[in-house]
């Protein structure tokens, strides 16, 4: 994993060096429109209601617009906000950790050590899970500041980014209003029912069925031969833009279409071919990975 902030947890006089990684990662395989007809790729461009040209990004302002009138705000009047550019992440308070609603919380991030001593990572750590408290912080990432939680996942920091209060919107459902009687045996059934779904929660043992799927669709498109050239049909600018995600999926595809051949042929297959480049490796993300043979992931026996 590639850090994608440094900074330091900060608390009275306690300073703690960190790193920010990605906690989570997209597994759904990347696509892109293309024409039917010739399968030619279907690009967008930011056009110009008013005079129809295409604008370059540097030229691009942004606006408020209320509905009756729009405020343009350049990128001089951004430069203008008092935004704050520490590399801080400052706790404001401890709290218990049931009180931080669920519904509030945002990407994740780990938070691995950014010092060779260790003691002030393991402190704040060890504190938090023998308190049973999750800090509540502030820091400043791609400019804005955030909100976010502080707690401990197997051992290691975790940083939650949470929404602001006015951002979760009330609950405001007239019809719950009504009052309904449930009677004693309803209930006495309904917790039975509960009883028999009863399980430890192990995410391992679900699966996006879809993804999988798909992915074994393609290979066997592949397989098939019922693929375009990307090269022919793209252009090299594609393939540049597309970066590694996707070509090191077709890759990986391709590569067991060919030993799978070779296997059968019981002879040399032919290599596929190398694909350019990137300037820098792209990180290994849950699309390069070879795909399970299985599309469903059985649940063990659930107890009565």
């Amino acid at each position: 994993m590639r850090a994608i902030w440094k900074g330091a947890i900060t608390f009275g006089l306690v300073n703690v060096p960190v790193k920010l990684y990605s906690a989570t990662e997209s597994h759904d395989v990347p696509l892109h429109q293309v024409h039917d007809l010739d399968g030619g790729r279907i690009r967008y461009q930011r056009r110009c209601e008013k005079c129809g040209q295409v604008v370059d990004y540097e030229n691009i302002d942004k606006a408020y617009d209320d509905g009756q009138q729009t405020v343009v705000l350049t990128k001089d009047d951004f430069s203008a906000l008092p935004v704050e550019r520490t590399r801080e992440i400052d706790v404001q308070e401890f709290v218990p950790t049931e009180q931080v609603d669920p519904i509030m919380m945002g990407s994740a991030y780990y938070l691995a050590p950014d010092s060779k001593s260790l003691k002030s990572y393991a402190l704040l750590r060890e504190t938090l899970q023998q308190t049973d408290r999750t800090a509540i912080v502030t820091f400043t990432l791609r400019q804005k500041t955030r909100l976010a939680a502080l707690r401990v996942r197997d051992d290691v920091l975790v940083l939650q980014s949470l929404l602001w209060e006015d951002e979760v919107r009330a609950a405001d459902f007239p019809e719950l209003d009504q009052e309904v009687d449930v009677s004693d045996k309803e209930l006495e059934m309904s917790a039975a029912l509960v009883r028999s779904y009863e399980s430890d929660f192990t995410p391992g043992a679900f699966s996006d069925d879809y993804q999988i799927q798909l992915r074994e669709l393609v290979a066997a498109k592949l397989e098939q031969g019922d693929a375009l050239d990307t090269e022919a049909t793209f252009g090299e600018e594609a393939e540049a833009e597309e970066g590694g995600q996707v070509l090191d999926l077709m890759e990986a595809l391709r590569r067991s279409v060919e030993e799978s051949r070779k296997d059968r042929a019981g002879g040399k297959a032919e290599e596929p071919a190398e694909e350019p480049a990137d300037e820098e490796p792209a990180p290994e993300t849950a699309e390069t990975k070879p795909a399970r043979k299985k599309s469903t992931a059985k649940k063990k026996a659930r107890s009565a």
